[in-house]
């Protein structure tokens, strides 16, 4: 109960070491969110409402990178930018570009996954209508993503809450650096080996309040699209 109490001291009092680490967490989670989302969702979509030869398989193993182990992006991310991989010349590993690279491979198939799904319910309704517009390739992309955009937020969030909650890959490819690659989740479990439960509970806190956010940004979305739905 002391630590537990001190934990929030350090959240209410504004602890300087507490919030750099949450600023680099959201920091590295936003950037790496929004690459994702540029990849991803104009992927998904794609995917959804194009007929090619593979495209069954294409999307089988979209779907299975979705539960792809983080500690596995974490090695591959790690073996291209280590020294004697093929961008080792960068120097971008135990960095915080090298966390969101990782990110990025791991949230990307899942933003992708997500919005394949939502796109392609979507596709069968608009089908029929585009294709006597001539409403094609990017213009037909450009439209879905308009108009499924509340439900595709719910895809973001999602690779939101899963970016800011990762450890293995992230610890990997960062190295847990103090002041430079410590994010939230690597510091819980630094802290926790440490013995040093007051900082840990805290960053644990705000993690659980950070996970709770999203999820009821996720609730309000889908409840805000289904009264403009219906309106």
């Amino acid at each position: 109960m002391d630590a537990l109490a001190e934990a929030f001291r350090l959240i209410i009092t504004l602890d300087a070491d507490l919030y750099e680490i949450l600023w680099l967490s959201i920091r590295v989670s936003l950037v790496a969110l929004a690459i994702a989302a540029v990849i991803g969702l104009p992927l998904g979509t794609y995917l959804a409402i194009t007929d090619f030869p593979g495209r069954k398989l294409c999307i089988l193993l979209l779907n299975a990178l979705m539960g792809m182990p983080p500690v596995v992006v974490g090695l591959m991310v790690y073996l291209l930018l280590s020294r004697s991989g093929p961008l080792g010349w960068m120097g971008l590993l135990y960095t915080p570009t090298a966390m969101i690279i990782a990110q990025v491979v791991l949230i990307t198939p899942i933003i992708a996954a997500l919005s394949n799904q939502v796109i392609e319910s979507l596709h069968q309704e608009y089908h029929d209508t585009f294709y006597s517009m001539g409403v094609t390739g990017r213009r037909a992309v450009a439209a879905y993503l308009v108009d499924a955009r509340y439900a595709l937020t719910t895809c973001i969030l999602a690779g939101f809450g899963r970016a800011i909650a990762e450890v293995g890959a992230v610890i990997i490819v960062g190295g847990n650096i103090d002041h430079l690659t410590r994010v939230m989740t690597t510091a819980i479990a630094l802290e926790t080996s440490k013995g040093n439960l007051t900082l840990a509970l805290a960053l644990g806190a705000v993690l659980l309040t950070m996970s709770l956010l999203v999820n009821a940004l996720v609730i309000g979305v889908r409840e805000y699209a289904e009264k403009r739905q219906y309106a």
